[in-house]
């Protein structure tokens, strides 16, 4: 669909909208349209359009449309791929960013541009809370549409899961509105059917629930004691009631030996999370432990993750059952071989606890697919963006080597809101039994693929 709008088209775009149109070198170009993940930060929009309103989101459909430029909404612009900018137009939400909460019927609705931080601030005053991610700069929107999880999935299921209406923006200017209800199928794909595949969501309503205080916890152990460590924790995780919660790592930022650890938080008191964690604590002695009884919002705030924004890569898969003592071995030696790199991030391995009310879903209920999951396996390395061609081969051939090693032990399920542009067969991985349905909703609604990418339903 691409070409090359004039700077004619250009002025008609500043003119049909209400907000602010960018071209390259332009102030405020980069900061709209750079993406999180700076592996694909050489990719560069012919413009950007920072629109105010739905009204701007429609107008910038239809503009492209009839300009025959490529589109893209951007929020948090988090995307693992890059799919969140593009070398035509990228639509960026972030002034769409209001959330209001209602603490009597505990709904939640954020425009399409907001983004953690913003969610948070809302919901806090009430006491109330859904599943949400660990960073605060992440969109509620890629979030949402990706199936969405966090600490408490365990216990409130995904971020998906909690969603109770949408309005998006669809290929041919239509603002619908979609909930269980009106516009059901689209309804049912916006949960977990991937970010940008079948219009531009302008706003999502959320129904959440009443917090209460917890516990969270940060135990370090000795590259040593891994073995044992990593397999006890997996077993106390399967015994454990769903208000626990862990993700099981292991990393190294090379030049130093790996490091395992847990990090989580449990939806109980410190007393209580200290008898859960008791096997592994008596198994090995830590290098370091911080379990605490928290406010639920001091807990999130122990749960914030920060990256140093640099290139990476993640591979995913979904674990039915404990990974066996091969499968562990295999995992650290991998982490003890990381090729190295610029980026203080470095490479690892983390099994993040899924299961409890996640498996509740069926797997057809919402467009996620993957309600049997014990865990979720992530890998992934990193790279600075001045690193040379040489490390960036050794870091990739690292991760898909590491990936194939494991395969063995894990499902062919992958997690769509990791997206990653080297998974061949992605379609059955990220949405499984879902994806004739999915694929059939987005002929309809997109007939003419205006939203398309590399991994987008249908291509």
């Amino acid at each position: 669909m691409s070409r090359s709008p004039d700077d004619a088209d250009w002025r008609l775009l500043e003119r049909t909208v209400a907000g602010r149109v960018r071209r390259p070198g332009e102030t405020g170009f980069r900061e709209a349209s750079t993406p999180f993940n700076k592996r694909f930060a050489g990719i560069t929009p012919a413009g950007v359009v920072s629109v105010e309103n739905t009204a701007d989101v429609r107008k910038a459909i239809e503009w492209a449309r009839d300009a025959g430029v490529d589109v893209v909404a951007r929020c948090g612009g988090h995307s693992y791929a890059g799919h969140s900018v593009n070398t035509g137009l990228v639509i960026d939400l972030s002034a769409m960013n209001t959330v209001s909460a209602d603490g009597s019927t505990g709904l939640v609705t954020a425009a399409g541009g907001a983004r953690m931080a913003d969610v948070y601030a809302a919901i806090q005053p009430h006491e109330m809370a859904f599943a949400l991610g660990n960073g605060a700069t992440v969109g509620i929107a890629g979030l949402t549409l990706g199936g969405g999880c966090g600490a408490t999935s365990r216990v409130l299921g995904l971020t998906a899961d909690a969603l109770v209406a949408t309005t998006l923006v669809t290929a041919d200017g239509q603002v619908l509105h979609c909930d269980a209800k009106e516009n059901s199928d689209l309804f049912w794909a916006c949960r977990g059917g991937g970010g940008g595949n079948f219009g531009v969501n302008v706003s999502f309503t959320f129904q959440a629930r009443p917090v209460t205080d917890c516990a969270s916890y940060l135990v370090l152990w000795d590259r040593a004691d891994a073995p044992k460590v990593v397999s006890v924790l997996q077993e106390i995780v399967r015994r454990s009631p769903d208000e626990f919660a862990a993700r099981i790592g292991v990393s190294t930022v090379g030049g130093s030996k790996s490091v395992v650890s847990a990090i989580g938080q449990y939806l109980g008191p410190a007393k209580e999370l200290r008898e859960i964690l008791d096997p592994v604590l008596s198994v090995a002695q830590p290098i370091r432990m911080d379990i605490e009884d928290r406010t639920f919002w001091q807990a999130k705030d122990d749960l914030l993750h920060e990256t140093a924004e640099g290139a990476f890569a993640a591979r995913t898969n979904i674990v039915t059952e404990p990974l066996p003592d091969e499968a562990i071995a295999t995992m650290l030696s991998f982490v003890d071989r990381w090729p190295g790199s610029g980026n203080p991030d470095g490479g690892g391995a983390a099994l993040f606890s899924w299961g409890g009310a996640i498996n509740r879903m069926g797997a057809t209920d919402t467009a996620f697919a993957h309600r049997n999951a014990m865990f979720l396996l992530s890998m992934d390395t990193s790279w600075a963006e001045n690193d040379e061609p040489a490390v960036v081969d050794a870091n990739l051939h690292w991760l898909k080597d590491l990936a194939e090693a494991l395969s063995p032990y894990v499902s062919d399920g992958a997690f769509q809101n990791f997206i990653d542009p080297d998974l061949a067969d992605w379609r059955d991985a990220y949405y499984g039994v879902n994806y004739p349905r999915l694929k059939d909703i987005k002929n309809r609604v997109d007939p003419d693929g205006v939203f398309t990418f590399a991994q987008s339903i249908g291509s």
